[in-house]
């Protein structure tokens, strides 16, 4: 049975559906509908999808089955944007997403016209059941905002010319390196970890539950390029001691040289952005680095990986909404790490790789319904990382909010924090 809304939150959530749904719109101006429909890998989706794919979750999941008498826009879209819903039938293959050159961007666009209409009228009259899942379209837009600034990088890097989406105001790096490491104590004991009470977080992230955490340090800071530099120099790309038999099959196997983006020159290294190519700056933390790298780093630094559970302990005591987070349209790229004291950069920059797998929570439910494919399907074979980056829009995150990629991934803006035993 259907309960009625609480006072006050459909307008609530109808000032952060306006302003969520014109960040991503923003984000995809500057592109032109061939920009809009390339796919430059399978792992990727072009941006006229995500564009399509957001606006289908709240027509699909709300329009259709809360709002009595709304009709899809085009039924045969659904094919085309449903990305792995089981529940909702078949789907276009991922990696074929870039053949879809119909509907056009405009197409697209108008279409999110009308369905954010649709709503808007839709919300005062809504159930607390449709509206949580409107928050949940919401959160899963800002995941998709992200995405999109991934993928547009990712094809933009595969033109030849490396064009900039965004000009770029920030002056180039002068060669300052970043303060001295340094690395701060925990005490060994039972820590709390996962999300509680009553605020959104997705179902991966509960329950709240214990966790025994042994004595470890965490350095203060992410891993810099120039640290990184330093790794490669040293031949570490080269010695199969520091990595995992998976990861150093694929470094040989992919040539893997340096992090993606990373551009050698006759003066030293260059990155690409979505600024365009600029000199590396040795104070940034490193950025687009694999689960294999980052593992393969902290080991040849005489460190490894935090645990999930020690990253949440210490993120604890931090505000999620700081740091270098996505606030409007642009390009977004990793900044040097504020001086400070304790444990900064926490969140926002880069992902943080942790050494966890990507498993179930002791009494983990998923959702229910099909949105209940959102999480608990993957499961399987990846890893989490920790803490916002510079691409997630500020406000999404928070200490028990769990990312996951595969190990071999490395096109998200990711790199790492180092642990170690005390």
């Amino acid at each position: 049975m259907a309960t009625m809304a609480r006072p006050g939150r459909a307008t609530g959530l109808a000032a952060r559906f306006a302003e969520v749904r014109a960040l991503s719109r923003a984000i995809a101006a500057p592109l032109s509908d061939a920009d809009a429909t390339i796919q430059p890998m399978p792992d990727a989706s072009p941006a006229k999808w995500h564009l399509a794919h957001t606006t289908w979750f709240f027509e699909t999941f709300v329009l259709r089955d809360r709002v009595p008498g709304y009709r899809p826009r085009d039924e045969r879209w659904a094919y085309l944007f449903n990305s792995y819903y089981e529940g909702e039938g078949a789907r276009h293959a991922r990696p074929r997403r870039g053949m879809l050159s119909r509907p056009a961007l405009a197409e697209v666009l108008a279409w999110r016209d009308a369905v954010e209409e649709a709503l808007i009228a839709a919300l005062p009259n809504l159930a607390e059941e449709a509206l949580d899942l409107v928050e949940l379209g919401l959160q899963h837009e800002q995941q998709h905002q992200e995405l999109m600034l991934m993928d547009i990088k990712a094809t933009f890097f595969e033109n030849p010319l490396h064009p900039a989406m965004w000009p770029s105001s920030a002056p180039a790096p002068v060669g300052a390196s970043a303060a001295a490491l340094r690395w701060l104590d925990s005490a060994p004991g039972l820590v709390e970890i996962g999300a509680g009470g009553a605020g959104f977080a997705f179902d991966c992230e509960r329950p709240r539950h214990k966790v025994f955490v042994g004595p470890h340090a965490l350095a203060d800071r992410p891993v810099t390029n120039g640290e990184w530099a330093d790794f490669i120099a040293d031949g570490g790309y080269r010695d199969p001691l520091l990595w995992f038999s998976d990861g150093w099959a694929w470094v040989q196997q992919h040539g893997i040289e340096a992090p993606l983006y990373w551009i050698e020159t006759g003066d030293g290294w260059s990155r690409f952005g979505l600024d365009g190519v600029r000199p590396l700056d040795p104070a940034a933390p490193v950025c687009h680095v694999s689960h294999y790298e980052a593992d393969a780093y902290a080991r040849w630094a005489g460190a490894r990986l935090p645990t999930e559970a020690e990253w949440e302990h210490a993120a604890g005591r931090a505000d999620p909404a700081d740091g270098h987070q996505l606030d409007t349209a642009g390009p977004a790229e990793p900044r040097p790490t504020p001086a400070g004291a304790g444990a900064r950069d926490l969140f926002g920059n880069v992902w943080e790789w942790t050494a966890s797998a990507f498993l179930p929570y002791p009494g983990f439910v998923p959702a229910e319904g099909t949105v209940g494919e959102y999480n608990g399907k993957f499961m399987s074979g990846q890893i989490v990382l920790r803490g916002g980056c510079c691409a997630t829009p500020r406000g999404h995150v928070r200490a028990s909010y769990r990312n996951f990629f595969y190990p071999r991934q490395r096109w998200m803006f990711a790199g790492l924090r180092l642990a170690r035993d005390a």
